[in-house]
């Protein structure tokens, strides 16, 4: 089976890395495949893209199922599989919304269903779709599904489907043990996971005093206007964090699990196009979230396990690009093992950066109203006046889309676009 060159022309790839190269195929050749490989490193494509060369267009049904362990993971599979433009009608179903609308969507079955563990189990439950035609399975980063206790779930599933499903398991992490009940029998290995991200430097910043604000504060001002992401290990960790770097001054967004569902993907959403450079947030951003080219990455707070920091620092130095990672550790503080020996970073005493030069819009219609972003590009450029660029990134939602757009073009734009008719539909247009 030959790679389908025309979805990497819709994708804009060239060609495909190594890893995804021996991931085509070996899902070509093999019913079952554990493919382990570092975050960054295109593993939705890896195993999306043999897939859908084999799945049969005439059959009407669900053919293949994604298990994701978070929203914002089959949101991100989701957006890659409509990208590649492949024909087959594509969902995701996740917790944080109600079931009817997920329901609705379900009515006219897709080919490929995306989903957390908790929610797919619920749809199987009730009926919701027939998995008597699947092909495949996914069960994407199965082991931080298993973490965050989705076992329960991932056994019903697995109890629901035919024996003759060929499944596909992925991981960033080496070393992972598969439950018996994925009822795996001779799967083939796939393994990059120790492949070593020479582009990525991790250095210590040391604090004179425990409490690491200021320090974080000297850190992101020597840095400048880069983007990056602050971990931290709690959420109340992150708003005291959030007031602090709000008082100096510097833009951010935040990302963690009690957010609501909607605050979340604005956040990323935001963080994407340029709105905000940084993004504070737990290890729910460790992976799993469809971010690009991230400058740096900073463990405010270290995790208590090597994984975690080895997610972490994947973050950054992604598909051949340099980043850097930066341990911010007071002086009296011993680092973990994992951590290794680390050199002393620097600081330079510079200016607070200047906030980005682009906010974001909403538009109150999308996929569902036969909307494309070449339409909303149009709507924007030839009724709202703007130069091509002076117009960002264009996230298109099944029912909704996000705009980003240069900021002293924000107000005539607001004017101008309110309630114009974006093909049948007349959309509200508003800053977010």
């Amino acid at each position: 089976m030959k790679i389908p060159r025309q979805i990497l022309q819709k994708l804009k790839i060239d060609r495909l890395n190594p890893m995804q190269e021996v991931a085509f195929e070996s899902i070509n050749r093999h019913k079952e495949v554990i493919l382990l490989s570092p975050t960054g490193t295109g593993k939705t494509l890896a195993f999306l893209l043999p897939i859908i060369a084999k799945l049969d267009p005439e059959q009407a049904g669900l053919q293949v199922l994604v298990l994701a362990p978070s929203r914002e993971l089959a949101l991100q599979i989701e957006q890659v599989a409509r990208e590649m433009g492949s024909g087959f009608k594509v969902n995701a179903a996740y917790g944080g919304r109600k079931i009817a609308k997920d329901r609705a969507e379900l009515a006219h079955t897709p080919s490929i269903l995306i989903g957390t563990p908790g929610r797919l189990a619920d749809h199987i439950r009730r009926g919701t779709f027939s998995c008597e035609g699947l092909k495949y399975l996914v069960l994407d980063e199965f082991d931080k599904s298993l973490e965050i206790g989705f076992e329960k779930e991932m056994k019903q599933i697995i109890g629901a489907i035919p024996q003759r499903v060929s499944k596909i398991l992925t991981s960033a992490t080496y070393g992972v043990e598969v439950p018996a009940f994925v009822q795996l029998k001779e799967p083939e290995l796939i393994n990059y996971a120790q492949e070593a991200n020479k582009q990525l430097e991790i250095r210590r910043i040391l604090s004179p005093s425990k409490d690491k604000l200021k320090i974080l504060g000297a850190s992101l001002r020597h840095l400048g206007p880069k983007s990056g992401i602050v971990f931290c290990n709690y959420k109340d960790s992150i708003q005291r964090v959030s007031d602090f770097l709000t008082a100096e001054g510097i833009d951010h967004a935040c990302f963690y699990g009690g957010m609501e569902q909607k605050d979340r993907e604005r956040a990323l959403i935001k963080f994407r196009n340029g709105t905000h450079r940084l993004l504070l947030a737990t290890d729910l951003a460790a992976r799993g979230i469809d971010v690009q080219a991230l400058d740096f990455i900073i463990h405010y707070h270290l995790p208590s396990r090597a994984e975690e920091f080895t997610h972490r620092n994947g973050r950054t130095a992604r598909m051949h690009e340099e980043g850097a990672a930066y341990v911010l550790q007071w002086e009296q503080e011993p680092l973990p093992d994992f951590v290794g020996e680390l050199a002393i970073q620097t600081l330079e005493d510079r200016p607070v950066p200047e906030a980005t030069n682009w906010q974001t819009l909403f538009v109150s219609g999308g996929r569902r109203d036969k909307i494309s972003k070449g339409d909303i590009a149009g709507l924007f450029m030839k009724k709202g006046g703007l130069k091509a660029d002076k117009l960002g990134l264009i996230e298109l939602k099944n029912d909704c889309a996000f705009v980003a757009v240069s900021s002293p073009n924000i107000d005539k734009v607001l004017i101008k676009l309110d309630q114009q008719k974006l093909k049948t539909k007349k959309v509200k247009v508003f800053l977010v």
